[in-house]
């Protein structure tokens, strides 16, 4: 057997195989000599039907198949021992006049070979990481939440401007028919809340989706209608309400704080405070971290040139998948797919030159971390390192979870190093201002 190579350019290449005789013939007449042991024709004893018939009847096809697996296996060697790094999958050239019925073969692949390039991540201009903080004005509105939440609902027999109306919206053409306990911080606008003060049990109210709250996505939380509905929804409901109450907030003592975080964790209303502001802001982390992993993501893909073998993958994309896709459905998908492809060849560069390893261990200890976490929600706060280590090896057990909690933890060691390498700049700010900026 011989392989060649003629690189076309510094991104497309030809890998030539040549296949003589003496690669598959002893691999060849054993599988048809183990055939013909245990073949079952008609008219012949069971190991004594003539090799000939064997071979017409079982050659070509024996043939073909072991050439294929001689050929995959060596075209994969070959990828290796070269050190090639190669994008998609070699695409076999078409050999529609190929003669079977020769003793020497000859197959052509065309490569597409990954671009070289160097990545920068400090960069002459800063990027912003965000820090986000709860300002006193969401802690004392989080207090109130919690006054609300577990305080005592008095009854009411006509809504007034801090009532919890309980009721039921309804509208046939959109299929809504749906019990909902709303209050009047929700609603939108001076108009609609006219219609709800004053109303009292079994009364009836319309009312028009639009500009009916304050945030539209409440349209799914109470009218239970899809994302894409709640965006623009312009038709009449009707409210029927069903029950009236108001909220007798929670007194703020020892009693609720144990409730809320163990016995004695929580002693004053400055401690639930800062409690409030530390608990917050872990999760506005996440957040800030998020935001900027996809802002590092973008700079890198606009800011890291080199070229792709386009005409190679968008070729390659058309058999790639589980439908054959048309020349102009290919190259649509490589449209789309291109950004995503760049950044995998940038993150791929960056695990490489900073030697960025995801171990059995690390992973072992990120999933009891998120283990004990998940327990915490539950109120198991003490679970033994035993129970957590039984928990843990069942989750690695799974392909799909490993390759899950691998793409996380591998995410925080990128993230990591962008706060250590890139060229950053903090800026504090509230949550609601953050939401507002970019959620909005």
């Amino acid at each position: 057997m011989n392989i060649t190579r003629e690189n076309i350019d510094e991104l497309n290449a030809v890998v030539k195989v040549d296949i003589a005789k003496a690669d598959y013939s002893d691999k060849v007449e054993k599988i048809l000599s183990d055939y013909r042991k245990s073949a079952n024709i008609p008219g012949f004893r069971k190991g004594h039907v003539p090799m000939g018939m064997v071979k017409k009847q079982y050659g070509k096809a024996v043939l073909v198949d072991e050439v294929n697996k001689l050929l995959q296996d060596a075209l994969g060697k070959y990828l290796v021992e070269e050190k090639l790094d190669v994008l998609g999958n070699p695409l076999p050239k078409p050999q529609d006049d190929l003669d079977w019925d020769a003793d020497e073969f000859t197959f052509e692949f065309e490569l597409g070979l990954a671009p070289s390039f160097e990545v920068k991540l400090k960069g002459k201009k800063a990027i912003t990481q965000y820090n986000i903080i709860a300002d006193e004005k969401m802690i004392n509105n989080q207090v109130e939440h919690i006054q609300k939440q577990y305080g005592k609902l008095v009854s009411q027999d006509e809504v007034t401007s801090d009532s919890e109306i309980t009721g039921v919206f309804f509208n046939d053409e959109k299929g809504i028919d749906t019990p909902a306990t709303i209050s009047l911080d929700k609603i939108k606008g001076k108009a609609n809340e006219k219609k709800f003060v004053g109303a009292k049990v079994d009364d009836i109210i319309t009312l028009k989706t639009k500009g009916l709250f304050k945030d539209d996505h409440d349209l799914m939380t109470f009218l239970k209608v899809s994302h894409d509905d709640a965006h623009g929804l312009d038709v009449e409901v009707t409210f029927t309400v069903n029950e009236i109450n108001s909220r007798e907030l929670a007194d703020l003592d020892q009693e609720l704080f144990d409730k809320l975080f163990g016995k004695g964790n929580v002693t004053s209303v400055t401690e639930l405070k800062e409690r409030i502001k530390t608990d917050s802001e872990k999760q506005f982390a996440q957040q800030g971290d998020q935001k900027l992993l996809n802002d590092v993501t973008e700079y890198l893909v606009d800011n890291t040139k080199f070229d792709l073998p386009a005409e190679f993958l968008t070729k390659w994309m058309q058999t790639a998948g589980e439908e054959v896709m048309t020349e102009e459905q290919a190259k649509e998908e490589y449209e789309k797919s291109e950004k995503s492809m760049r950044y995998q060849l940038i993150e791929g560069k960056l695990i490489e030159e900073y030697k960025l390893q995801v171990q059995f261990e690390d992973l072992k200890a990120y999933a009891m971390d998120m283990i004990k976490a998940q327990m915490a929600q539950f109120g198991q706060m003490d679970p033994s390192e035993k129970e957590l280590e039984d928990i843990a090896a069942r989750i690695l057990s799974n392909k799909d979870e490993v390759k899950r909690l691998s793409d996380q933890l591998m995410s925080q060691k990128l993230l990591k190093l962008y706060k250590e390498e890139a060229n950053l700049k903090v800026k504090e700010i509230t949550y609601d201002d953050f939401v507002k900026e970019f959620y909005s």
